[in-house]
């Protein structure tokens, strides 16, 4: 990370943009957390017990501000005060009604969309390339290309499904740990990436790519 986490403000913490809803507040905490539990691979591959516990408490420091109208003005105060955000970019942005029923579902599950997922397995089970690629003792960035160049999906609509900026997804391609956000979010990422392609197991394959990164960042 080009920063230390303990310096980044409350909304790179949890990625988020200043003007982010309070859902997408509770969306970013909840993501963080799944990711960055006590037995996640990713937190002994590049934290420390101490850090690990350090880094989960900001994260909650920074979500109990955030989803809180009255500490959140405060908080964007300062932050305008300090010069870190402006006040054009805390404008509210237009807020879009969102149904209870669309807030767990995942996408592709209704419809055409549960045709589309359905043959996208089919594809991914019979194709020799993406089998052989799978099959390996170590997974990295060009593979996870790869395999989405041989499905025919683009990383522009891998981004749009998952709502991950796209040079976070070309940081996973790459294996470029330094253009993600935060190590906490990477197995987030990975496995919101390896669903939109419909691969399994996610977690195996998220252990392969995630111990031949960490290799390799003890390596440079």
């Amino acid at each position: 990370m080009e920063k230390k986490f303990a310096r980044l403000n409350y909304y790179e913490m949890l990625d988020l943009k200043p003007e982010a809803t309070f859902f997408e507040v509770r969306h970013a905490y909840n993501t963080a957390l799944q990711v960055y539990q006590t037995d996640s691979l990713i937190s002994y591959s590049f934290f420390t017990p101490e850090e690990r516990k350090e880094i989960l408490g900001l994260l909650e420091k920074a979500y109990l501000t955030l989803i809180n109208e009255k500490k959140r003005q405060d908080y964007d105060d300062e932050l305008i005060r300090l010069g870190v955000i402006s006040e054009v970019v805390k404008k509210p942005a237009v807020k879009t009604p969102v149904s209870i029923f669309d807030i767990n579902r995942e996408p592709g599950k209704s419809g055409a969309g549960k045709s589309a997922v359905a043959e996208l397995k089919t594809k991914v089970s019979e194709n020799k390339l993406v089998g052989e690629v799978l099959s390996q003792q170590e997974l990295g960035g060009a593979d996870l290309r790869k395999i989405r160049n041989e499905l025919a999906i683009s990383l522009e609509s891998i981004a749009q499904q998952t709502k991950i900026r796209i040079d976070y997804l070309n940081g996973l391609e790459e294996d470029n740990a330094a253009a993600l956000p935060a190590a906490v979010f990477l197995k987030g990422f990975l496995k919101a990436y390896l669903k939109c392609l419909c691969i399994e197991p996610v977690d195996e394959i998220c252990t392969k790519y995630i111990n031949r990164l960490a290799f390799a960042g003890k390596k440079a």
